[in-house]
């Protein structure tokens, strides 16, 4: 992977941890305050979400730059515990309730954990994937 895709995704992570962290701990609050109180639950839930992702995508990155440094392998950097970690979606309908600027900053931070996602199913490792055996036989169950 070059160095340069690294250097800059690894540079825009971190100035959209900035926004976000700015945003979460002043405006944001104040904005938070003022919605319903299922609303303020949600908007931390988003919050919450936001910073994980970002936290994973940095840390593929870190990854990235340990590999480009000699300081990994590129085969330790395919290990399962260096991939990029998962993230749970945001559900629309919550986040269209949401102030504008959480809106923002939820889709810029799915965005960039959706290329960085598509960089590391590209290194050819593997995705855990669920059993459709497992499947069949978890419904089974919940069926008798």
């Amino acid at each position: 992977m070059a160095a340069r895709l690294v250097d800059s995704l690894y540079l825009e992570a971190m100035v959209l941890a900035d926004e976000v962290r700015a945003y979460f701990d002043e405006p944001g609050r104040a904005e938070r305050d003022a919605l319903s109180p299922l609303a303020r639950v949600s908007f931390s839930c988003e919050s919450l979400k936001v910073t994980t992702r970002l936290m994973h995508v940095i840390a593929w990155l870190l990854v990235r730059k340990a590999v480009e440094a000699g300081e990994l392998t590129p085969e330790q950097a395919r290990e399962p515990g260096r991939r990029l970690g998962g993230a749970h979606d945001s559900d629309p309908q919550v986040v269209a309730d949401l102030p504008p600027t959480a809106r923002h900053l939820i889709a810029a931070s799915r965005d960039l954990y959706d290329r960085v996602d598509r960089l590391d199913r590209d290194m050819g490792g593997f995705r855990a994937v669920p059993s459709p055996a497992r499947s069949l036989v978890e419904r089974l169950q919940q069926a008798f």
